[in-house]
């Protein structure tokens, strides 16, 4: 809870920082001449490394002396977020490589690195389960998005069968359990039950939490409460209470919440990229122009919770340029 961490073009290139919290020094965490992808970071279960992505490289980042260390390497890639199972022993993350698209897996202590799956098309937000760590949840972009795969490549599964037009974003995991909870855009917030199976868990029922604009979603630990931004309109961040559905606004936060596609209820397609100007996807969206159908990104607030769960963290560009918020949760 002594600091936050957040990623900044202040010095000319993306890099990341962390800020002593509730308010103090900030400290310059990276110093990569060509910048990082600054929303790739994940903190270690211990709190002593920033793991992240760069220029094909998955590296780690002591928050303390700020010595780095490289754990993997694919010269040409280009890498999304870093996720870490529960146990802090195991990565995975997204790559578009050599015109495919690509799940790794590697090791924290970059002792082994493997491309799991491969596929023609794009690979995003992989997940593991905090209840088991050999299962990762991960999307397909476009639809259908949410799909289940085992760490070592096998039982790759689609959760659930939709079509463009049924809009499905930012699924995550529900608390410590075989559950997610999901968006369907603009319409409600939904929860999928796992069932154990082999070769993978199966869907055994989806049920509405809300009928609620919810768009970016972050569980507390518990499962039981939900932090959401909303956008169309934008009714500011909300606490929904899983098991009832009710929910109350936390706080205002005004953002500009940019990109085309979010006026509408299906996926974006070629076509829609190509009007905006963009020649291609990359997943790291510091390695493209700048997303204006699906962002630019750092115009929309992404709450999170902090470690006590006492604080949600936010971005909001109200005063014309983002900058780092946090909001106290009264009980």
């Amino acid at each position: 809870m002594g600091w936050v961490i957040f990623a900044s073009n202040r010095s000319g290139t993306w890099q990341f920082y962390k800020v002593r919290f509730p308010k103090g020094e900030i400290v310059q965490l990276t110093d990569d001449p060509k910048g990082v992808n600054g929303y790739s970071g994940h903190i270690s279960p211990d709190g002593t490394e920033l793991l992240f992505t760069a220029h094909g490289e998955i590296r780690a980042v002591n928050l303390e002396t700020l010595q780095e260390r490289t754990i993997a390497r694919w010269d040409g890639a280009s890498l999304g977020e870093v996720n870490l199972s529960k146990s802090g022993q195991w990565l995975v993350t997204a790559m578009k490589w050599q015109g495919r698209n690509y799940l790794v897996v590697a090791k924290t202590d970059g002792s082994k690195a493997d491309l799991i799956f491969e596929s023609e098309r794009t690979i995003i937000h992989p997940q593991f389960c905090p209840a088991d760590e050999t299962l990762i949840e991960y999307a397909q972009d476009p639809a259908p998005r949410m799909w289940l795969i085992r760490r070592d490549g096998s039982g790759n599964t689609c959760l659930y069968e939709h079509g463009n037009d049924e809009f499905i974003v930012h699924e995550t995991w529900l608390g410590e359990r075989l559950e997610l909870v999901f968006v369907h855009w603009r319409f409600s917030l939904k929860r999928m039950t796992l069932r154990p199976a082999e070769p993978v868990p199966q869907p055994s029922g989806i049920v509405t939490i809300a009928d609620l604009n919810a768009w970016h979603i972050a569980p507390n630990k518990s499962g039981d409460l939900i932090v959401c931004d909303t956008n169309h309109p934008d009714i500011g961040i909300l606490l929904v209470e899983v098991q009832t559905g009710q929910w109350r606004t936390l706080c205002y936060p005004q953002a500009s919440c940019q990109g085309t596609q979010w006026q509408q209820t299906r996926y974006a397609t070629k076509e829609d990229f190509e009007r905006a100007g963009k020649e291609d996807w990359a997943l790291s969206w510091m390695e493209a122009k700048v997303d204006t159908v699906y962002g630019p990104q750092w115009t929309h607030p992404h709450p999170s919770w902090s470690a006590d769960e006492r604080w949600v963290i936010y971005d909001s560009d109200v005063s014309g340029t983002t900058q780092v918020y946090a909001v106290r949760v009264l009980e």
